[in-house]
């Protein structure tokens, strides 16, 4: 995290509610990336540090061959350290 205040993806990329991520996920014996639009950018007190979290919306999108949709779409709260954005603003390139 570049400036105070501001949660950012592990490039640096600043993350917003709207934007268009990837994280990794378990699947089985497997981990695949998936797709996730965030909802809601805040941070937890853990153990006396700010940890940056980002609750996502999953898009079903998910990485490897063989794999169909995801089968939960339910929104999960992640934590910022390993995730990439992907587009910024992607609700609002959507309505354009």
């Amino acid at each position: 995290m570049g400036k105070r205040g501001v949660v950012t993806d592990y490039a640096g990329e600043e993350l917003y509610a709207g934007d268009l991520v990837t994280y990794a996920v378990r699947h089985g014996n497997r981990v695949r990336m998936t797709d996730a639009i965030v909802e809601d950018v805040t941070t937890k007190n853990v153990g006396g540090r700010l940890l940056p979290t980002l609750v996502v919306q999953p898009t079903g999108a998910v990485s490897g061959w063989g794999l169909g949709a995801r089968k939960t779409l339910q929104r999960v709260e992640i934590s910022a350290e390993h995730v990439r954005l992907v587009a910024p603003d992607f609700l609002g390139s959507l309505a354009q």
